[in-house]
Parts: structure tokens; sequence; C-alpha cells
């Protein structure tokens, strides 16, 4: 699947560039924002939003801002935990903070940040608390994973870190979706779990990727516990790798069982596809 061709993908990546594109000449943050902005990524998240809009009546021209917002936050992220995990390699590019520095990644990362909030203040209340608590849950997250290789750290501890981490995101988009489609409190909380599950099986399968080194596009010099190295305290590599790809599975198998309770449409088809780009065909032997 080419999500590149995607007319979701197509409207943050032009939104993305014109924000770039209005920025200042006389500072370094244009090009450092531009070096993290234009590394490439699937937009994925940001095109969950679209997509939940669109499920729930929405359009593209209200959602987009907020879809930005979500790309911006994302994105800022991965900056401060390259610097955290001394990553030296992002989507297949030098990370921000080895090509620059880490004083200008961590202002750059600032920038989006507010950026992303300066975006997402002219929408209501419930789309702007639902991104809220994803920004403080990615960072809750990022505390538990940093000290994941200190002491103990169970699979309760590592499904609580990447709930946060990276479901919160996901489930947030999703959901951020809805509500701006001015969708009621249930659908947004059933689209945040859709959201949720997904981001759980994403990363997962990310963790089995990075396991069993078959993703060359990312490089890290201080590597997190995971879930295959908790599982293969009590069984084999193998048996470890099968029961996180069956975790996964089943993760994604519940995502989409809740969409499954929508109608039909070109929206819902799309978000089916989205969930399995992420995950199962991630999956070397699917």
């Amino acid at each position: 699947m080419n999500i590149e061709e995607w007319e979701e993908y197509q409207h943050i990546n032009d939104a993305m560039n014109d924000m770039i594109n209005s920025m200042d000449d006389s500072s370094q943050m244009k090009s450092v924002v531009g070096h993290i902005c234009r590394s490439g990524g699937k937009r994925v998240r940001p095109i969950i939003l679209m997509l939940a809009s669109r499920i729930c009546g929405g359009n593209y021209e209200k959602s987009v801002n907020a879809a930005l917002a979500i790309e911006l936050i994302h994105s800022a992220s991965l900056i401060h935990d390259d610097i955290l995990d001394e990553g030296v390699i992002r989507r297949g590019v030098e990370s921000a903070h080895k090509k620059y520095g880490p004083a200008a990644a961590m202002l750059a990362g600032d920038y989006m940040i507010s950026k992303s909030i300066e975006l997402i203040s002219s929408y209501t209340a419930p789309v702007v608390r639902e991104f809220g608590r994803a920004g403080m849950a990615m960072a809750e997250g990022e505390t538990i994973d940093i000290k994941s290789t200190n002491g103990t750290f169970e699979d309760s501890n590592y499904f609580d870190c990447i709930n946060k981490k990276t479901a919160s995101l996901f489930a947030a988009s999703a959901a951020m979706g809805a509500y701006i489609a001015d969708a009621d409190e249930a659908t947004a909380e059933m689209l945040k779990d859709y959201g949720e599950k997904l981001g759980i099986a994403y990363q997962i399968i990310d963790d089995l990727l990075e396991y069993t080194e078959t993703s060359g596009d990312k490089r890290s010099d201080h590597e997190s516990v995971s879930i295959l190295q908790i599982y293969q305290k009590d069984m084999s590599q193998q048996e470890s790798i099968q029961k996180a790809t069956d975790v996964a599975i089943e993760y994604v198998d519940m995502a989409k069982d809740i969409l499954a309770k929508f109608g039909p449409s070109d929206a819902k088809d799309k978000l089916l596809k989205v969930t399995d780009y992420i995950t199962i065909e991630m999956i070397p032997e699917y």
C-alpha cells in the first residue's frame, strides 16, 4: 500500500510544508524543523485523526490543523526520544541532535510543541483536552521507559509504558477526529479505544522488528527493555517472538472489531487498511 498517494497524506504534507516555508529565516530553527519534518514518516496518526473525523461525518478542511498539531507533537517526541536514547538514525537519516547538536534539537522540539498548541487552540474543549492529556501521557511513558533497564521490569510495566508513550497519541488522534466532527462522547470514546488498541499493537510489532533486527531505518546506542526480553526470561527466543506476535494480532483484531461497529464508508475502509499497514503487514512472515 502506498500511503503517500492518499489524499489525507497530501493534506498533511501540504500543511507541514506551508508551516515550514512561513518560518523566519533569521535563526537555525527553520533548518532544524525542516530536517525533522521532511525526513519521511508515514503520517499515520494525523491520517487516523482525519479519517476518524470523516467516519463521523466531518471534513478535512476542519480537521487538518488538528492533524498537523498531532504530527508536530509526535515529531517533537521523537526528538526527545532520540536525545534520551542516544538515537543516531531516525527514519533512515541522521537524528536531529546528531546533525545539529542536542541544544538545537531540544529547542526545535519545544518550538514544535508550542506550534501544535497554537494550532489546537481554536478547537473545542474536548479536542484540546484529549490533546493535552496525550502529551502528558507520552511524557509519563517516556519516564517509565527510561527506568526499564533499572531493576525489575515486568510485562505489566511494559504495557503501562507503551500505553502511555505510544498508544495515547493514537487514541487521542481518533477521539479528536470524532469530536471535531461533533460526534457524541460515546462515539469518541469508541474511536479512542480503537486508537489505543492499534497503538499497542503497533508498538509491540515495532519492538519485535527491532528485536529481530529487521527494521533498518532506526538505530540507537541505548535500547529499552521490550516485551520480547521479558518473555524470554521464561521461554526460548522463538517462543517469545511467537507470543509477542500473537499478542499484537489480538490487539489488531480488537481494533478491527471496534471499526466493525461503524457503517460502510470510504473512511472506514481506509482505517482498516491503515490498521493492517502498520501492524500485520510489518510482520515478516505475514
